[in-house]
């Protein structure tokens, strides 16, 4: 008789994880086609910003093309809800009134991350002024490391020891491979202050790490759609983006006009960044934070090596090192992932 229960669990459990398995493949699937694109996307944003920045001619103010990428991500994404909506403009204005309009607080619960991301892009500026390029490469890699605790305090993230060691060789990797080493010194350096730049490079990578973390748990724990938040996350970016450019640029504004110097590559670039805002979205939601700074760091190398064609970048020892632990630490994030806490329990049982 126990024989026979027995025969029946083992069918009743192989039936559950054959349906559980099947409502998770397309997840699955939709996890990492998004991390690739997203290290594709990555990869063209450096290539492309740098030509855009490092050509002759009329340079665009950066500012107004972040303003641009949130304005087309938040209309793309109002775009997707229309569609989803079967194409009704009146659904579509009632879904966007009864979660946007009539929940305010919930909009100020997701300007959260736009104001803490804000505040860390003038922490960045008081670090590069302070610090020596070197210096501030490697030491930003530290939000690697940030994100993956804050993933642990406030998501409740299992990592296996093996994944530990796997994030510090990647910060490790990353640091060798934008380490450059400086040709000149600075002729300021006696004006830094060294100590308030590594603070700020310091507090810059915890609020990374937060709110990195902070979003991705809104997504997952929250019943709005992904595009309903970014929605909210590009019309809250477009309008920290202008006070930002105000406050930065707002007499070169005044002088030559939003659009001043921008051409098809620069709006090539805006369409890259949008399209990054929502990538991001999507592999937070299917995936999460530490994954996707995996993914940033393989863009880095991707990049690297696609400029040995376009920008005479030569490859050094340096960048083979630091691009194999990169490779390395991918690896064994991916090997070595713990088993869930259900698998885990039921191995224990069978003691």
């Amino acid at each position: 008789m126990s024989g026979s229960l027995t025969v029946q669990n083992e069918k009743e459990r192989d039936l559950s994880m054959a349906i559980r398995s099947s409502h998770e493949g397309p997840t699955y699937m939709v996890k990492y086609l998004s991390l690739l694109a997203l290290v594709g996307q990555n990869a063209m944003v450096i290539l492309v910003m740098r030509y855009v920045r490092t050509r002759g001619g009329d340079m665009f103010m950066a500012t107004s093309a972040v303003v641009m990428s949130e304005i087309l991500k938040c209309a793309t994404s109002m775009l997707i809800i229309f569609y989803l909506h079967g194409s009704s403009f009146r659904r579509w204005a009632h879904h966007l009134h009864e979660n946007i309009l009539l929940q305010p607080g919930d909009c100020v619960k997701v300007s959260v991350p736009s104001l803490v991301y804000t505040l860390q892009n003038n922490l960045l500026y008081i670090a590069l002024s302070n610090l020596d390029a070197a210096t501030f490469q490697v030491t930003y890699q530290l939000k690697i490391l940030t994100t993956a605790v804050f993933s642990v305090i406030m998501l409740r993230k299992v990592l296996s020891g093996v994944q530990w060691i796997s994030l510090v060789i990647l910060f490790v990797g990353v640091s060798i491979v934008q380490l450059q080493p400086e040709s000149e010194t600075s002729l300021e350096a006696n004006e830094q202050r060294p100590l308030l730049g590594l603070v700020a490079v310091v507090v810059s990578c915890l609020m990374s790490g937060f709110a990195g973390v902070y979003f991705e748990k809104i997504l997952k724990e929250s019943k709005q759609s992904l595009w309903l938040r970014n929605v909210q996350l590009g019309f809250l970016g477009a309008i920290i983006g202008m006070i930002t450019m105000e406050i930065k640029e707002g007499d070169r504004l005044r002088l030559n006009g939003f659009f001043h110097g921008y051409d098809a590559w620069v709006w090539l670039v805006i369409i890259l960044q949008s399209l990054g805002g929502l990538l991001v979205a999507i592999v937070v939601k299917y995936a999460d934070n530490i994954l996707k700074g995996f993914a940033a760091s393989m863009a880095i190398v991707v990049s690297c090596i696609v400029s040995v064609f376009f920008f005479d970048f030569k490859l050094s020892f340096q960048f083979t090192f630091g691009a194999s632990l990169v490779m390395l630490s991918i690896y064994l994030y991916g090997r070595y992932v713990p088993k869930p806490m259900s698998q885990r329990l039921e191995k224990i049982s069978t003691l």
